[in-house]
């Protein structure tokens, strides 16, 4: 209960100092740092991290481009897998040894309707305190805690994430990890795999098996992960990529491929797709995807580009189509997807393909996504090999900050490097999908409605 999460908080007191990388400006770039996690409470895992996948968030996070407050320094990383280390004097569901992970939030309100459901990735919560805790950049204000500052008390407790060597975490929001998956490769899993697998049972995807036609934009960390799990529910996958280049590697998953750049292979494929799952985090143009639906279809946006989406009425009325989100998965959902991703011969065809790499080399793994240029895998830090290393990290020359926009409330204002900031934000782009957005929303909800009662 609240009462709990801020009693929880307020006894917090400075624990064990980790090694990390941090972002300490919205250039984004990470150097090695330490920060203090809070002590052990009552219902806390301490857990020593193995791995931790680098995300596109992570990208978008540290660089400030999301319209949301960025606190620095900031340590990302929501994919985390490790062992627990220690619990506490109340913790029932774990013990020392255990292999375990943790996802995209670390809290919720546990009160309100959607938590209450089972659904606490849709918390509703008070932001300020107990709504939604996300793993990283995420600051508690309900009581005093500690923080990354030389006096190491502020406010709150501001919430670090998994590049760094551990963190501690309430028993309720950590899952298992199976024998059968090991550490590098379930850490994608924690955020790329159920947002992909979330919205594929939601909508039918499951459970419709070979009668089920998905297309997959886009085939980097989240888009392979989408083509690996349809691919194990039966269903009959299309890649969707601007890039031909990654043909050989949807077909070597499983799936058909369809260039977005060719006119005649999208004709081609218009009006065969009951569902998309659109992972593009960069800013694109969705429309053309929405022709590739059937009568009702749904496109799932589960990539989170920066800026606005146009959308024409007649896109989405002429079809009744859907354009909808969906956002990663309850932690009862994300064990059940790891038990699925397990279980027997579809070991070999859930794993994401990862490319395991030092801490060093982390800001070239956030340049080549950047460049959408990490092909069908996810990079993967060693943490727990080479975070505690003194080697610097490296950096990266294809880092250019004036190639994009701060949308973000940046906090201390000094770490705010870019002279074109949200106060500059409102373009035409802007106010066309307002007025779009004000048009469709009626038609998009009935269509959503429609779809569910086929």
């Amino acid at each position: 209960p609240p009462a709990a999460m801020a009693a929880r908080a307020a006894g917090a007191a400075v624990g064990e100092t980790v090694a990390c990388l941090a972002a300490h400006d919205t250039t984004g770039v990470l150097r090695r740092d330490n920060i203090a996690r809070r002590a052990v409470g009552a219902n806390d895992v301490a857990i020593d991290i193995k791995y931790c996948g680098i995300c596109h968030s992570d990208l978008h996070s540290v660089r400030g481009e999301w319209d949301q407050t960025a606190y620095y320094p900031m340590v990302p990383g929501h994919e985390i897998t490790g062992i627990v280390a220690a619990v506490g004097s109340a913790v029932d569901k774990w013990r020392v040894g255990d292999r375990v992970g943790v996802g995209v939030f670390v809290d919720s309100c546990r009160e309100c309707e959607q938590c209450k459901a089972g659904l606490e990735q849709y918390c509703d919560g008070p932001a300020a305190s107990d709504g939604l805790h996300l793993t990283y950049n995420k600051l508690l204000t309900a009581a005093p805690a500690i923080i990354n500052t030389p006096s190491g008390v502020r406010e709150g407790e501001l919430l670090h994430g998994g590049y760094s060597s551990a963190i501690v975490v309430d028993q309720g929001y950590i899952v298992k990890i199976p024998d059968a998956l090991p550490l590098d490769k379930a850490a994608p899993l924690l955020c790329a795999g159920i947002t992909t697998y979330s919205p594929l049972v939601h909508w039918g995807a499951k459970a419709g098996g070979a009668s089920v036609s998905v297309g997959v934009v886009g085939l980097g960390g989240l888009g392979h992960c989408a083509v690996k799990f349809s691919h194990a529910m039966g269903n009959a996958v299309h890649v969707i990529s601007t890039s031909p280049w990654k043909a050989a590697a949807a077909a070597a998953m499983g799936a058909k491929f369809i260039n977005s750049k060719d006119p005649s292979s999208m004709a081609a494929a218009a009006g065969s797709l009951d569902l998309i799952i659109n992972t593009v985090s960069a800013d694109h143009d969705v429309a053309p995807y929405l022709k590739l639906l059937k009568i009702s279809g749904t496109m799932v946006l589960v990539g989170l580009p920066p800026n606005p989406l146009a959308i024409r009425p007649f896109d989405v009325v002429g079809r009744r189509v859907a354009l909808a989100g969906s956002t990663i998965g309850s932690i009862a959902e994300t064990q059940e997807m790891l038990d699925y991703a397990a279980e027997g011969e579809r070991v070999g065809v859930c794993v994401p393909d990862v490319r395991v790499i030092p801490a060093k080399d982390a800001n070239h793994a956030l340049a080549t996504l950047s460049r959408n240029a990490n092909a069908a895998r996810r990079f993967v830090i060693d943490v727990g090999g080479t975070m505690g290393d003194t080697e610097a990290v490296e950096e990266d020359d294809a880092i250019d900050p004036s190639s994009w926009r701060v949308l973000a409330r940046v906090l201390p204002a000094s770490a705010n490097k870019h002279t074109h900031t949200s106060t500059t934000t409102t373009t035409t782009t802007t106010t066309t999908i307002a007025v779009a957005a004000a048009v469709v929303v009626g038609v998009v909800a009935a269509a959503a409605l429609a779809l569910r009662r086929r």
